[in-house]
């Protein structure tokens, strides 16, 4: 009850905050006069008068951030949003269902992209920007946006930041003060979109179009306001710019802001992930596409290597766009791009992912173990980037492995007992857990979620959060300890 409490008043600034990012739908609106402007004004006055009456209820209460405040202060600012972002979605979309709703937000402010909202050409504008916007919110990270401002209303963030930020990047200081490294991440993120836009618009995107795929490109959450996704605009150019900053959005942003201030790509040659992420990228592509052109899948080699690029990178980064039914090309290569969403996505990046730092360690352990029953007496310590790794980081990502694939066991067997077929529910899991967005069979490129039940649904929705705050930080508020004194 004192985490609740001690969370609230936080709550409370962030929901006030955040209520004031329903102004770009509702000028969205204003400007193509789609009909949903009441519901955005209506949401945004909700948001701001809820955060506002916690936060008076509950300011009493303000304390020292402590390790389980911050967890639970996470788990609910990311649930909680989504609750808030349902709002104009059910005022707009009068026929949508609150558990579907709940689904699309959350899938948004998760970056998942998974989607149950068919028929995007012909929503209202103002939606579709609200979908994208969710999720290049949600891809820096809600709280990290909110521990920039915060300070400013005398309320620290160090705990909170190390709650919610995935991975290594918890325990890096790229500057001194907690604050000025949340600003520098989120310039970082905001010129990187900038650029994206630009690039956009002047490969032939329409300035909407270009503002909704900036959005959902930066964030890898690959929500579109067009149902073909990428294959509406059939445009070698237009998929090579969004391979490029898929490529970008999935690498440590940390790396991006020390290059930025040493001028100098060093750091992108000191960090341990980015030559690993990179080269599975490029073999893969080669690799993929060289196998749909000797399937025959496509007749030539170039074309091949384009599609197989585009969606291979797209899934491997856990954006989710498609220019092709990739759920139709022979089932090895759909698998193997759904194995690479597991783990080849950066630390500190808007990725989701078990993230290729943890997959790293993992390989050099598996290669220990080999060493050691080799050389039983040798000292083998291991290292990373030319550091060495202490055995308790080992273990951790080894327990954080273990429970990442017991959740997904979990959850396939949950959803094949409800009386999905084995591929369509593997892949659901592998693609909300992820943040991914497509799956395979039922739920694959060319279809949504829709079909699901509302159990089903719900699953996924918690599935979504689980691996967005990357398995612990949401499982460990159900263990008794937790609440303890």
């Amino acid at each position: 009850m004192a985490s609740i409490l001690a969370a609230a008043p936080i709550l409370g600034l962030i929901a006030m905050l955040m209520s004031m990012s329903h102004l770009v739908p509702i000028a969205i609106s204003v400007i193509y006069s789609d009909g949903a402007l009441s519901a955005f004004v209506f949401a945004a006055c909700l948001n701001f008068a809820a955060g506002f009456v916690v936060w008076l209820a509950t300011r009493r209460f303000r304390r020292e951030i402590m390790a389980q405040d911050a967890i639970l202060l996470v788990v609910l600012a990311w649930s909680g949003g989504a609750l808030f972002a349902t709002v104009p979605l059910l005022l707009a979309l009068p026929a949508l269902s609150f558990t579907d709703a709940y689904f699309e937000t959350m899938s948004g402010i998760t970056t998942t992209g998974s989607t149950v909202l068919s028929n995007l050409d012909n929503l209202p504008p103002s939606i579709n920007i609200w979908r994208g916007l969710l999720q290049w919110f949600g891809g820096m990270g809600i709280i990290v946006l909110a521990i920039a401002l915060l300070p400013m209303l005398g309320v620290g963030g160090r705990q909170i930041y190390k709650a919610e930020t995935p991975g290594p990047m918890k325990d890096t200081k790229l500057t001194p003060r907690l604050a000025e490294t949340a600003k520098g991440l989120w310039l970082i993120y905001f010129g990187l979109s900038l650029a994206c836009f630009t690039a956009y618009a002047l490969a032939g995107m329409p300035w909407l179009d270009a503002l909704m795929h900036t959005f959902s490109t930066m964030a890898t959450g690959g929500f579109s306001n067009h149902d073909a996704s990428f294959g509406h605009f059939d445009s070698p150019l237009i998929e090579s710019i969004a391979i490029f900053f898929m490529l970008v959005a999935a690498i440590n942003f940390g790396s991006h802001f020390l290059a930025l201030r040493s001028r100098s790509i060093a750091p992108y040659r000191q960090d341990p992930e980015v030559g690993w992420f990179l080269a599975v990228m490029l073999g893969s592509c080669a690799g993929i596409g060289l196998y749909l052109w000797q399937t025959g899948v496509y007749p030539e080699f170039p074309t091949a290597l384009r599609h197989a690029s585009f969606n291979l990178v797209s899934v491997a980064t856990s954006t989710g766009y498609a220019s092709r039914d990739f759920n139709l090309w022979p089932i090895f290569a759909p698998l193997w791009m759904m194995f690479l969403v597991s783990f080849a996505s950066c630390s500190g990046s808007t990725g989701g992912g078990i993230k290729m730092i943890r997959a790293v360690i993992l390989y050099k352990q598996v290669y220990r173990e080999f060493i050691r029953l080799l050389h039983p007496s040798a000292a083998f310590p291991m290292k990373v980037a030319g550091h060495p790794v202490e055995n308790r980081v080992v273990f951790a990502v080894l327990a954080f492995l273990f429970i990442y694939i017991v959740c997904i066991v979990s959850l396939t067997l949950l959803l094949t007992a409800t009386g999905l077929d084995v591929l369509t529910a593997f892949s659901a899991v592998i693609a909300t857990i992820n943040n991914l967005g497509p799956g395979l069979n039922q739920v694959g490129p060319a279809t949504t979620f829709e079909a699901l039940n509302d159990f089903q649904t719900w699953l996924l929705s918690a599935a979504m959060l689980v691996g967005r705050l990357e398995l612990f930080t949401v499982l460990v508020i159900l263990t008794p300890a937790f609440w303890r004194k």
